[in-house]
Order: structure tokens, then sequence, then C-alpha cells
């Protein structure tokens, strides 16, 4: 899809199919090395679950072992939300090459490194954009802190192994914050949005733009104006930004405070995760307001400086002998205002740096703007008086708003389900720190409310099974896809340790508690998950091949 046209085609579009079909002759070949016979590809998808550094890091672990292993080279679909987005992504921008990946990632903590520079340099040239937004600066400022890195390709990119078939077709779920009610209301699939190398938009409505043009303005489905294709850096932000939503904040603070009731540490908590941002905004804001043309009033310089202090003693940890937790975000704060002031003192300032300043002021600006709104994702709605949409709540809005897709289910099982896909065995990923369980639950109500097959488990089962969650689970229907769920921290590898794996790998806690150990031992973990579970995934490639083509029924000469 490179047209400069809105696509409203139901089900496939015609790249993706292209793609996919490729992509069978390659499964074929690796069911074989599997010693699984079959005339047609069964087609696999692997899902991934959000979950922050944990999910990354994990996911990487599990397509690691699966090529290792033989098995990725049967998957025709990989999808993913929040953390495993990253960690997908990451496969197709070092061309499948695992070991290289692997090494990436050791090495990117092993030196415990951040360009702020740079990350600051690309959050303000995002700022200069008119859809600016929190997803900009979560993406650059923060994202990028936690994974160490700054990726600045694009989707498009990876059309060349996808439309080759030497790799799955990469599937990243987002939803449209907009939609939140009707979600929350009636499970409405049209708020899941999705991207692939190709295309960008509503799966539900088979409304869909070209990955190149996403972000661009359209209206009546004609391109209006171009705008150039979003990094990776930026959509993965949008992919893993839980924070654009104030209920996860709240509940997030709310669990903070109580840990803190218990261990007495009073100082670190804060009322609500708003206050912080409108302390440090307003402060800059008003420190920006007064340096338009002038020197600021020395008594503006201080209240920032007092600002900053106050977050600090807000936000700091208090455990003995630690070390502040969040530091970095007023040092980094702390630096723009010192850097703006040291600019302005100089008497004869070229246009050029004029300029960064003035930019670097309009970032300011822009930020306090969209921490008071609390605006995440915002781009152009390709939709717009489009005639052929008959949602006038679709058709009506200058702007969508995405965010990360585990705000509705943390595993995008929605994308790869009728009537979007047709999937026969889905490998799902679970690296949830809570009830593993809870992505089951909700596919199982979103499928029950739209008629869709989907595997039914009593919720009495699924609440034994999550005290002591073993690592592999196989759920099936009368119809529709075989489900095999894998809990990250379980009974198999973790033993009676499953609270101390979640608490050393926490969805929230900030990258430089990952140490190098940390991460390889994750890493170990989810490896030893595909491994211990290869023979149970081989029978069911082989039942499934069977199932869905009885006429020369898939043979296995051996599952050993």
């Amino acid at each position: 899809m490179g047209s400069s046209e809105v696509s409203i085609i139901p089900g496939l579009q015609k790249e993706e199919k292209a793609a996919v079909e490729r992509r069978r002759l390659h499964v074929l070949k690796a069911l074989k090395k599997l010693r699984i016979e079959a005339d047609e590809a069964p087609v696999v998808a692997v899902l991934g679950s959000g979950g922050g550094l944990r999910a990354h890091i994990a996911c990487l672990g599990v397509l690691s072992e699966m090529k290792e292993q033989g098995l990725l080279d049967a998957v025709t679909y990989l999808a993913g939300v929040s953390g495993s987005t990253w960690a997908i992504s990451s496969l197709y921008t070092n061309d499948g090459d695992m070991e290289a990946l692997e090494a990436d990632l050791k090495h990117r903590f092993t030196r415990q490194e951040w360009d702020l520079a740079k990350s600051l340099q690309k959050t303000i040239q995002a700022a200069r954009s008119e859809n600016y937004s929190l997803t900009d600066f979560w993406a650059y400022m923060v994202i990028s802190k936690q994974t160490r890195e700054l990726p600045e390709s694009h989707l498009s990119n990876m059309k060349k192994p996808v439309e080759e078939g030497t790799l799955p077709y990469p599937i990243f779920a987002a939803i449209d914050n907009d939609l939140q009610p009707s979600w929350q209301e009636a499970r409405a699939p049209e708020t899941w949005f999705e991207f692939t190398p190709h295309h960008a938009g509503f799966s539900a409505l088979g409304a869909f733009v070209s990955i190149t043009h996403f972000g661009s303005k359209f209206k009546k489905g004609r391109l209006v104006r171009t705008h150039p294709e979003r990094d990776l850096t930026f959509l993965r932000g949008l992919w893993g930004s839980a924070l654009g939503n104030t209920e996860v904040i709240r509940e997030y603070i709310f669990d903070q405070l109580r840990n803190l009731t218990l261990k007495g540490l009073w100082r670190r908590a804060v009322a609500n995760a708003k206050s912080i941002g409108h302390l440090i905004f307003a402060r800059l804001l008003r420190l920006q307001e007064s340096s338009q043309g002038e020197h600021p009033p020395p008594e503006v310089v201080e209240d920032a400086s007092v600002a900053f202090s106050q977050v600090n003693s807000q936000v700091q940890s208090e455990d003995e002998g630690g070390e502040p937790e969040h530091t970095w975000l007023t040092e980094m704060l702390e630096n723009w205002t010192r850097t703006s002031l040291e600019k302005q003192e100089q008497p004869h300032e070229d246009p050029e740096r004029k300029g960064s300043l003035s930019n670097l002021m309009d970032f300011v600006k822009k930020t306090g703007i969209c921490a008071s709104k609390w605006e995440w994702g915002t781009t152009h709605n390709f939709l717009y008086k489009h005639g052929g949409i008959r949602d006038k709540i679709m058709s009506s809005r200058k702007h969508l708003h995405l965010v990360d897709a585990g705000l509705a289910i943390n595993t995008p099982f929605p994308l790869v389900l009728p009537p979007t896909r047709e999937v026969h065995l889905i490998l799902s990923f679970d690296f949830s720190a809570g009830d593993p369980f809870e992505t089951i639950r909700a596919t199982t109500d979103y499928c029950r409310r739209h008629k869709i097959p989907f595997p039914q488990v009593e919720e009495a089962e699924l609440d034994l099974w999550s005290k002591a969650p073993a690592s592999c689970y196989i759920l099936k229907g009368e119809t529709g896809p075989v489900v095999m769920h894998f809990p990250l921290f379980n009974i198999d590898a973790c033993g009676g340790d499953i609270e101390a794996w979640s608490d050393t790998y926490d969805t929230f806690k900030l990258a430089d508690t990952y140490t190098l150990d940390v991460v390889v031992l994750l890493l170990a973990l989810a490896k030893k998950n595909v491994r211990e579970n290869k023979k149970k995934i081989l029978r069911e490639l082989m039942n499934v091949a069977g199932l869905y083509y009885p006429k020369d029924s898939a043979r296995s000469c051996c599952l050993a």
C-alpha cells in the first residue's frame, strides 16, 4: 500500500496477502525440518504481552530460543503489545540475526549509558510538529532511556524480509484512546489500531493508510499535507504508553502508596502523578514566559529551582543506602534551565543559537500544555470527513489519540482473530507481573460478546491456575484456534519463588536497576520456557496441520 489515498477494504490488504503467501513456502520447509510433513502450512501466530522492560527482554529471549529450536521459521505472524513491540521491532532492524540482537542487548546493559543530548535534540525537534504530545516526550526521553537505544529507522524499512517471506509478518498493536468508553461499555473492536510494515489503521473497519503516510493530513480520503514517516523510537513510545491513561497512573500510585505505608517511606509518596507535572511545568512555563526578550527575574529562576528540589524530595528513594530513583528527571530539567539561562547571558548570540533557544522554549511550553491536558498519541485522523465511514465518531474527529493497547487487553489477541485474520495456532507468551491469565479472561469476554470462536475456560479453573501457574497451558474449543499460553513466571521454572521473581522485574522499575546479571537471568528464564515446552509445541503444530488440512493430513516422523 503505497497509495496516497485511504483504503477501506475488508479483510487483509493485498501487500499482506502477498507476504503471507510467500511466508507459507518458508513455513512448509521449516515444518519439514521439524519432521512434520504437511501439504499446506497452518497459520501460526506468536503473541507477546506488555510488561515494560521485563517484556522487552523476555520476548527477546523467547524469539531467540524459538530461532535456535527451529520454531520461529514455522511462524506466520508475530504480534505484540507494549514492551514486546520493542523486542519484535528489534528483530527486523537486525535482519533476524538473533545472536547479534542478543549481543547488542547485553552490550547496552553493560555500559549503563544514555545519550541525553541526542534524546533531548530529538524531543525538541518533535515539539516543532503541530501534533506534539506527551508521547513524543515519553518516547525520546523515557523509553529511550529505559531501552538505552534511539532507533531512527522506520517500519517501512522492514518490508524487504517480510515481502520475501524470510521473516514472519509483524503486527504492532495500539488502541484509540478516544474510544475507551466504547471499549469499556461494549468491547468495541474498532478501538484496536494496528501497525505493519505496509499499513496503519483500524482492522475492524478495514480502514488503512500507507505506513509512510501515517501522521500525514487527510481529508475526505485524500492526502492534504505530507509529513515524514515517524521513526521507530516514536512508535515504540506510542506502543508502550500505558501512562497515557490516568486511571492506570492512579492505580499505580495507589499501589505505591500502599507499599510505602507498609515500609514507612512516606516522603517518597506523592498525591498523584499530575501534581509532579504541574509542579515542574508550571515553573518552566513561567520561566519561558519571563524570558521573552529580557533576562528572567531572579525570583522566577529561584522559584523553578525550589520546584525541582521539591520534586527531588518527593520522588527520591529513602531506602537505607539507596540512591535516588528519579533524580535523572529533575537533573535533566535543571540542566535545561541552566543551559537556557547561560545562552541568554551571552551578549552577542548568533542567529542559529538564538533559534535553538527559541526551539527549546517552545518545547518547554508545548510540553507544559500537553501535561496540563494530559494529551497523548496525537495524530491526524486519516478518516476525517471520509464519506465511506458511516460512524460519525470516526469521521468527524480531526485527530486520533493512540496509546498502549495493554490498556484494553495486554496481548493482541483481537488482531489475529476473526474477522481480521484466521489463525490456527496461537502461542501466547505472557510477560505480566500479575495474574498471567487476565489476558485470557479479557479475550474470552471480548470473543463472547462478538461471537468469535475462542477456547472457553471456567473462571474457577483460571483462578486455580493463577495461584501456581505452570509453564504451559493448551486451550482448545470446538472451533477456532488452539491457544498455547505460556506464563513467564511459573512453578516449573521458578519453583516457589514466583513472587520474588515478580518483585525483581517489576514493570515500573527503571532501567538503571537492570544490571547485566539481571538481564541475562531473565533471558535464560524466557528461553527455558520455550525449550522445556518444545515437544508440546511440535505436537500442536502437527495437530493443527492435520486438523485444518485433513485431505492429506500432517504426519510426524518423530517428536523427540
